[in-house]
């Protein structure tokens, strides 16, 4: 089965930086789009970035958020930089397989002082 499994989320000052961890299992991820997304409770789930052939980025984390995967050990980070309270959220790792998205059980960031 295709399981997503986030990790490394916590609390980081206004300014500072955050690793975000996702291990993959049931599929290869070296053949398969890998995603970051976010959700701010009662808000909808917004796209953060992508990682495929290239790597994609919403306007609102370009230039601060990096996307890296680690395909022989079917990892995938996403490294935040300079945070500000309004990217706390919980993040989800995800992937397409067979023409189904799945999703992870997320990791919360908050940002604050």
């Amino acid at each position: 089965q295709v399981q997503l499994v986030e990790s490394g989320g916590g609390l980081v000052q206004p300014g500072g930086s955050l690793r975000l961890s996702c291990a993959a299992s049931g599929f290869k991820t070296v053949e398969y789009i890998l995603r970051w997304s976010r959700q701010v409770p009662g808000k909808a789930r917004e796209w953060v970035a992508t990682s495929d052939s290239d790597n994609t980025y919403a306007d609102f984390v370009k230039g601060r958020f990096i996307i890296f995967r680690d395909d022989h050990n079917n990892m995938m980070y996403l490294y935040m930089n300079n945070l500000t309270p309004e990217d706390t959220a919980v993040y989800y790792c995800g992937t397409t397989y067979n023409h189904e998205d799945f999703w992870g059980q997320g990791t919360r960031v908050t940002v604050s002082s």
